[in-house]
């Protein structure tokens, strides 16, 4: 009994280790950005979606690199992805007094463009299978460069785009009863903790699939993603209760183009080859769920619907909680 009880009392321990430093983050990021007059929607979304993405760093390395379980490391990326997506639906369901269509910045459509490029190259590496390993340099693929350099691309995009169509007023900000060193030193703690937490998942997940008779693909895509993305979780929420709708769009979105720069790094530590050639030819099942649900946002914010179906949920969050729940009976089928 105490072997089924061990591994999930330590799964719950790390969700909420990294659940609770993820709160920590948000708040340093705020104090960070107010400190050094940086805009908060900046912070949003290169510092706080880059912090809340450490649990997929640290994960997917630990598990390309010390666990050997490449399925895990690319399902947990690919998994949170698709998550992140998810919490459009919950925002969406709060938002009761005006549809969040209709309230956020359609700037946020370049940010989920490159997501869409950057997920859906990822999810046809993984189709190539085998015959992607004509396409690398030593044990790593022509992909991570590529990526990358995508990443960077969309970050100075996204940089120039805010600078040009900011609205030019100073936010007045209450005094801030810490210094700048105090924060980043706190900012940085919790980072530990979320590095530590994140680096002990994979191998959780490698016991929970030995342990439930689970394949790594499902327990990396549905388990582990899933799990590394309480801080988006925290953070978005925490956000979005401030009145802080378009931080916590560009959070979700950023956290995305983050972790799909993570699968370029895990690469880099996976010695065995390149890693996307390594893996269950259903993470892309995954992947591409990712980039439907983004377009789905995209349209949503072109056209801003208004109506809800009864009156409960829209056509919007309808359609991706769909894409969800079938590209996770997809993959538990795989798994089974």
């Amino acid at each position: 009994m105490l072997s089924y009880i061990l591994p999930w009392t330590e799964f719950a321990f790390c969700v909420g280790l990294i659940a609770f430093a993820g709160t920590i983050l948000v708040r340093q990021g705020d104090n960070i950005a107010q400190l050094t007059g940086l805009s908060r929607s900046w912070i949003g979304l290169v510092l706080l979606a880059s912090a809340t993405s450490l649990p997929e760093l640290f994960a997917g390395v630990s598990a390309a690199s010390l666990a050997d379980a490449p399925n895990i490391a690319v399902g947990t990326v690919l998994g949170s992805c698709v998550f992140n997506l998810v919490m459009l639906v919950l925002m969406d369901e709060l938002s009761r007094n005006e549809p969040m269509y209709r309230r956020i910045d359609q700037g946020h459509i370049l940010t989920a463009g490159f997501g869409v490029i950057m997920i859906g190259a990822a999810g046809a590496f993984v189709l190539l299978g085998p015959e992607s390993k004509s396409f690398q340099i030593l044990h790593v693929s022509l992909y991570t460069p590529f990526i990358i350099v995508i990443y960077l691309i969309a970050m100075r995009a996204a940089f120039h785009y805010e600078r040009r169509t900011r609205a030019q007023q100073d936010e007045e900000v209450e005094p801030l009863d810490i210094t700048l060193r105090e924060a980043v030193l706190r900012y940085l703690g919790a980072t530990v903790v979320v590095a530590i937490a994140g680096s002990w998942l994979p191998f959780i997940g490698q016991d929970l699939a030995k342990l439930m008779g689970w394949q790594t693909s499902f327990v990396g895509t549905l388990l582990i993603g899933g799990a590394t993305s309480a801080p988006e979780l925290v953070v978005t929420f925490s956000a979005f209760r401030l009145g802080a709708v378009d931080m916590a769009i560009g959070n979700v979105l950023g956290s995305n183009l983050f972790d799909v720069l993570i699968l370029a790094v895990d690469d880099i530590f996976y010695t065995k080859g390149p890693l996307l050639s390594s893996v269950a030819p259903a993470h892309a099942v995954t992947a591409f769920a990712a980039v439907i649900m983004s377009g789905i946002f995209i349209v949503a914010l072109l056209y801003r619907p208004e109506t809800r179906l009864r009156g409960t949920i829209g056509w919007v969050s309808l359609s991706l909680l769909v894409v969800y729940v079938f590209s996770s009976y997809a993959i538990y089928l795989h798994g089974n």
